[in-house]
């Protein structure tokens, strides 16, 4: 029974890490919180209840993690201070001991947070829930939100079966599972009926789907297709083999899933991939890129790319450099690689020095940025359908085009009514640090 009267006038403060997942999960709390009337925390107010959503997929997010929990403990003293995430489930007697710290949820435990969150506080009692074993891990905690955003995110999967060598997800988040196809239409047709107009499909290992109910993911995103008044689909990460090519034809000529692909590659290196206990090659990733050219030439095209692992000599890296070099890639998001306890990658002897891990990242950065400026340069020019997105009072206003590329409108220029709407515009040059390219001119 949850006790709705611990909640009534409560203010709470929200703090998310890590990946989109996460961000869509905390707008769902935040929303569920909302209509037992616990209100979002003011600047300068103090919160009654903090709600912290960690990630662990690195030593440097477990760090921000700690920092995260004792900086909200501080701001907020006296608050109702809840725990969960990854790094809750992972390590959540390290987390139970943080001065501050009231409640500690894992994987199966959030998805009845509130119920956890009533007993807790109205007891006024430290407690502490989590899953040590990745088997017990089986609840699916449903989530299509916006939160403070523009663009809805709605989770279609969790967990994953891979146990890749360096990762410690499947041990946070559990095995694959995932709702029905059916649960997500009506979540999405819920999100148009709010007037949601981009939804992006989240997960953990989303090209999975369908472990749990026996359907697919290109069904379901015929399904979601079919969905009025969401004008546009976004597809999350997406394992190279899980991309089929019967997925990238529906989607290059479906009517709202959008030319915009984010695939990790993790290595241009065979050794490093069979090190690493990947599922493919990268000739298979190179076919798979160049398909996705074939019949979607202007599709955005990010990929994942690790370096440093163990077991990457200088040799490895040239070939997953050069390998990268020539794909027709968009964007690289590089990250360093980070001792995991627990994970099989712990014993391989070849060990990358931190500074040749820093290296290798400007090098790889470097290379993302000439491959994302010569892909915007193509549409300078241009003329494309924008959806805004809300910014800060007094900042400049961004919006993203069909295949990703981002758009800058000028504070001067900006106006609240421009929120998630979709307008046309002749695409201007870069603007003042490159990341963006600015408006030339409204097209009626």
């Amino acid at each position: 029974m949850i006790a709705t009267s611990v909640f009534q006038g409560k203010k709470a403060a929200y703090y998310t890490l890590g990946c989109k997942l996460n961000f869509s999960e905390t707008s769902t709390f935040g929303q569920m919180l909302s209509e037992l009337g616990v209100q979002p925390v003011q600047k300068g107010e103090r919160a009654d209840l903090c709600l912290i959503n960690t990630c662990s997929v690195t030593e440097v997010a477990d760090h921000k993690c700690r920092q995260a929990i004792h900086r909200m403990v501080r701001q907020h003293p006296g608050a109702f201070v809840v725990v969960t995430g990854c790094y809750a489930q992972l390590k959540p007697e390290t987390v139970s001991h943080i001065d501050g710290v009231n409640l500690v949820l894992g994987s199966n435990e959030k998805a009845r947070l509130v119920q956890y969150l009533s007993d807790a506080w109205s007891q006024g009692a430290k407690h502490q829930f989590f899953t040590q074993k990745t088997k017990d891990i089986t609840t699916f905690a449903p989530s299509c939100s916006r939160g403070n955003r523009t663009r809805y995110f709605l989770k279609v999967q969790d967990g994953c079966d891979y146990f890749c060598t360096y990762c410690t997800i499947p041990y946070a988040r559990g095995f694959s599972r995932n709702p029905s196809i059916a649960s997500l239409v009506a979540q999405a047709g819920d999100a148009a009926r709010e007037g949601g107009k981009e939804i992006v499909l989240t997960g953990v290992n989303i090209g999975d789907f369908g472990k749990t109910t026996g359907e697919r993911f290109v069904d379901l995103v015929r399904a979601l297709d079919g969905v009025e008044g969401i004008s546009r689909y976004r597809i999350s990460s997406l394992e190279p083999d899980l991309l089929s090519d019967e997925l990238i034809d529906y989607c290059a000529h479906s009517r709202a899933f959008m030319p915009h692909f984010h695939i990790p590659l993790q290595s241009g290196s065979d050794t490093v991939l069979k090190l690493m206990h990947r599922h493919y090659d990268r000739q298979l990733f190179a076919d798979k890129i160049a398909y996705v050219r074939a019949v979607m030439p202007d599709a955005f095209i990010g990929v994942d790319v690790m370096v440093g692992c163990r077991g990457e000599t200088p040799e490895c890296f040239e070939e997953t450099y050069d390998f990268l070099s020539q794909l027709d890639v968009t964007q690289l998001h590089v990250f360093p690689y980070s001792e995991r306890p627990g994970t099989s990658a712990l014993h391989i002897p070849y060990v990358v020095s931190d500074a040749d891990k820093r290296q290798r990242s400007q090098r790889l950065l470097a290379l993302s940025d000439e491959k994302t400026h010569a892909f915007y340069r193509r549409y300078v020019g241009s003329v494309a359908e924008v959806l805004f997105e809300r910014a800060p009072r007094g900042k400049s206003m961004h919006g993203f085009t069909r295949n990703y590329i981002r758009v800058e409108l000028p504070a001067s220029e900006a106006r609240e009514e421009y929120d998630n709407q979709l307008m046309t515009v002749r695409l201007g040059d870069f603007n003042h640090d490159q990341t963006a390219l600015h408006i030339k001119e409204w097209i009626k």
